[in-house]
């Protein structure tokens, strides 16, 4: 049976997403994978057009918000050439194998597990060099080899783009839904609405839109501050015709807060970043069928 290796230091002879063995091989781990997925009720995949949107700082969150609601949460990170999900939950280390050779998720709190690449590689700062078939077979372990067991929402974040990454979550996850950040500049704009139409191709279920960085109250003079211009999130969904989860304002104690290691969420704050985050999940938990 497959099973997860952390990476040697060429980071391209034990490439551990690549697909090996016959065929039995290969229908032996679509049956892993469709018994992993089956225990795990919701699933969502988080999407962004372009890098540098906080995609990651707010799969994060929504998972620890999600998890203080008691929710039994997964966060899978498939960004596998800059991993960064392992960080902001101040994880270290590799991934635990059992002896039956299934990987045990870090645990984050006792509602909530996170998988990573950064947790199969022996060296932080080693760069992953792998082409589309190895990156489609590491996701695939990630799900088949991982012992997930009984979840409430699997949230998947994903590197920006509509690359190998998404379209494998999409092919190896079929009842996959999608959150898409954006931020509101135009640039921004142009590539979320290609997220949009690469899930509409894909059959990939769109959750909604998150606008990430509004604008935000100055902490000395409490003037509002629009570092992008204001409202293109709004305006894009309602053109795409998919739902607006809201507005996330710019919030620098994010930053602070993920460098640390510990997502805003996780310490309970009412700032107006917590704020629009809970709504946020509000509508993704009424979009999914699962409002409290």
């Amino acid at each position: 049976m497959p099973h997860i290796k952390a990476m040697d230091a060429s980071g391209n002879t034990k490439a551990c997403g690549a697909t090996k063995g016959s065929s039995m091989a290969s229908k032996l781990q679509d049956t892993l994978i469709e018994s992993s997925l089956g225990k795990i009720r919701h699933k969502f995949i988080v999407m962004s057009g372009k890098g540098g949107v906080g995609k990651s700082s707010l799969s994060a969150n929504m998972a620890v918000a999600l998890a203080r609601r008691n929710y039994r949460v997964g966060l899978m990170d498939v960004d596998l050439h800059g991993p960064s999900i392992a960080r902001m939950m101040g994880l270290e280390g590799l991934l635990e194998i059992t002896d039956d050779r299934f990987a045990v998720p870090m645990p984050f709190n006792p509602n909530l597990d996170v998988v990573s690449m950064q947790s199969l590689m022996p060296e932080p700062d080693q760069a992953v060099i792998w082409r589309g078939p190895a990156k489609t077979g590491v996701i695939r372990q990630f799900i088949a080899d991982v012992r997930w067991g009984e979840r409430d929402f699997l949230i998947i974040d994903a590197p920006p783009g509509t690359g190998d990454e998404p379209l494998s979550v999409a092919q190896t996850v079929p009842d996959a839904k999608a959150v898409i950040v954006t931020t509101p500049q135009d640039i921004a704009l142009s590539d979320v609405r290609k997220s949009i139409g690469f899930c509409r191709i894909v059959h990939l279920e769109i959750l909604g839109l998150i606008e990430n960085m509004g604008s935000f109250p100055c902490p000395c003079c409490g003037k509002t501050i629009e570092i992008f211009k204001q409202g293109g999130g709004e305006k894009t969904a309602s053109q795409m015709g998919i739902p607006f989860l809201g507005t996330i304002p710019f919030d620098p104690t994010v930053v602070v807060a993920s460098d640390s290691g510990s997502p805003v969420l996780n310490e309970g704050a009412t700032t107006s970043f917590s704020k629009a985050m809970t709504r946020c999940v509000d509508g993704i938990l009424a979009a999914m069928g699962d409002s409290e």
